[in-house]
């Protein structure tokens, strides 16, 4: 294995486990939200609201289809799954984690959506984005793990455990 990559909604804790998932197994650390910000010489809703959902989701993808990282905890973005090639990419020789938070978590969680840089439609809600995406992390994911009721440290525990497994 080479990569950890984590994936899931905005709110699910991907930065906050990646970055001591990485401690805990000794790795690298990248948060792709962060990378592609500074590709971009702009914040996550400069790009959204400057280029679009579509435009942002392109840019999304190549910029994570073009990553070449090793022994690396990936977080990635809430909708990088929705360019199917990126996380296979990711994906490719590691293992993939699908942080699973239920729809009332998520939204009592992430409360400045403008903020956040979230890939949503004009008058799409999270469980909207949730509905869109739910299946396609299920898709993507090598391991689900339920972080719903679980505090941080039971959620790296089992991100390493997975990671140890495969």
């Amino acid at each position: 294995m080479s990569n950890l990559v984590l994936i899931g909604m905005p709110g699910a804790g991907k930065s906050t486990v990646g970055v001591l998932a990485a401690k805990v197994l000794g790795m690298d650390f990248v948060d792709t939200d962060v990378i592609i910000q500074q590709a971009a010489g702009r914040l996550l809703p400069e790009i959204i609201q400057e280029e679009g959902i579509d435009e942002f989701l392109d840019i999304e993808g190549e910029i994570l289809g073009s990553l070449d990282l090793t022994d690396t905890v990936v977080s990635t973005g809430g909708s990088a799954v929705m360019r199917p090639a990126a996380v296979s990419s990711l994906g490719k020789g590691g293992l993939v984690v699908y942080l699973s938070v239920p729809t009332d978590e998520i939204e009592r969680r992430v409360t400045n959506l403008a903020d956040r840089g979230i890939a949503m439609g004009p008058g799409q809600n999270l469980q909207g984005v949730f509905a869109e995406r739910e299946p396609r992390y299920r898709e993507a994911a090598d391991v689900i793990i339920d972080c719903s009721g679980r505090d941080i440290e039971a959620v790296v525990h089992a991100v390493a455990e997975a990671w140890h497994a495969s």
